[in-house]
């Protein structure tokens, strides 16, 4: 499994429940890399969908508890969500998620921005994690006054 998230400069990735950042140039990589895939998402994160609906052209597994809107498969468990989903989906927020899927992850796609607005929901700083390296690193972008990479973290293998 993977993940994807645009972070800022101390890992955040939104506040009351939105993104902490508008950057096209991400959006497109977001949209080219989880079109035609499975992606996992927590109750949150879908209800900050356009609508509280499902992105088009995914399939979306909502792991929850408490809800089972249409046009998603609803999970209990990350354990369940995890053989249902198989090894080409993505995870792709929210906080909880992300730390709940971590262990079963072998990338992570994560837009770095050079900025660290206020936030209150946090991806797991792979920089500190000795499971995780950094394989690659883009060169820098600017939009919107804001200067960002695109970073790939591999689990080290033991």
């Amino acid at each position: 499994m993977k993940m994807i998230a645009a972070v800022s400069a101390d890992w955040g990735i939104g506040r009351d429940n939105s993104l902490l950042f508008s950057l096209p140039t991400d959006m497109k990589f977001f949209r080219r890399m989880t079109l035609e895939k499975t992606v996992i998402v927590g109750r949150n994160t879908l209800l900050s969908f356009p609508g509280g609906k499902p992105l088009p052209k995914r399939r979306t597994i909502l792991v929850s508890g408490t809800i089972c809107p249409d046009g998603v498969e609803v999970c209990r468990t990350v354990e369940e969500a995890a053989k249902k989903a198989g090894d080409e989906s993505f995870v792709i927020g929210g906080e909880q998620i992300y730390r709940a899927f971590l262990p079963l992850c072998d990338t992570a796609y994560v837009t770095y921005v050079k900025s660290a607005p206020p936030a209150d929901a946090f991806f797991p700083n792979l920089d500190e994690d000795p499971e995780w390296e950094l394989s690659e690193e883009s060169e820098v972008f600017e939009e919107n006054g804001l200067e960002f990479t695109f970073r790939t973290y591999r689990r080290i293998k033991a």
